[in-house]
């Protein structure tokens, strides 16, 4: 079956709790999850609200806590609030998956100035884990300095889903790339690009 294609190709596997909407129904899913795909790995998703799928705010850091307790490698989906995300890498996640926006909305990020607060003071892994709906939107947060992406809808609903696919690695890439290349700083006002000096026109204020 498709379980033992992906185990003669050795592909890395990661386990979620998807649809879990108590700390009980995460527990026991992610330790059957254990047994059956032999990896302490676990994307933790604890639903507190059926109509955003935003996850439990409340009660997912204790899950989380308990885990990795349990021996397992945690990687919690958040929203984007700083002191979720910071009290999550406190009890010992491996990294921090926020999302852009609501799961399968598509609407990109709707809060950057949060995101990119997450990248300023947290030393772990960070990954969107929703929301995202364009290339440019996962190029914007790689330029963030992010460490990756995690898709689907945008991907399995596009009239050629692996085209898509293609364009959201090249745009991954891309952001990745302009990140690490060191951007220029936006400016209040206007800066020539373009040496005057020698010219016949040159004037100096």
């Amino acid at each position: 079956g498709f379980w033992d294609l992906l185990k003669k190709m050795a592909v890395p596997v990661l386990p979620n709790t998807a649809g879990c909407h108590s700390p009980k129904e995460v527990i026991a899913t992610a330790q059957m999850a254990r047994e059956v795909f032999e990896t302490n790995w676990i994307k933790l998703e604890l639903i507190g609200d059926d109509y955003t799928l935003q996850p439990d705010t409340l009660r997912l850091v204790s899950t989380a806590e308990t885990l990795i307790k349990d021996g397992f490698k945690v990687l919690p989906y958040c929203t984007e609030d700083l002191i979720l995300c910071q009290r999550l890498v406190d009890v010992g996640c491996q990294a921090v998956m926020p999302w852009a926006a609501p799961i399968g909305t598509g609407q990109g990020p709707l809060n950057p100035y949060a995101l990119k607060l997450l990248r300023d003071r947290l030393k772990v892994p960070l990954l969107v884990d929703a929301g995202l709906g364009l290339p440019s939107h996962a190029c914007s947060v790689m330029e963030w300095g992010f460490d990756g992406v995690l898709l689907n809808t945008a991907v399995a609903l596009a009239d050629d889903p692996v085209a898509m696919a293609k364009a959201f690695a090249m745009s991954v890439d891309a952001g990745r790339t302009a990140y690490l290349s060191g951007a220029m700083k936006a400016q209040q006002s206007a800066q020539a690009s373009t040496p005057l000096v020698g010219t016949p026109f040159w004037h100096q204020s």
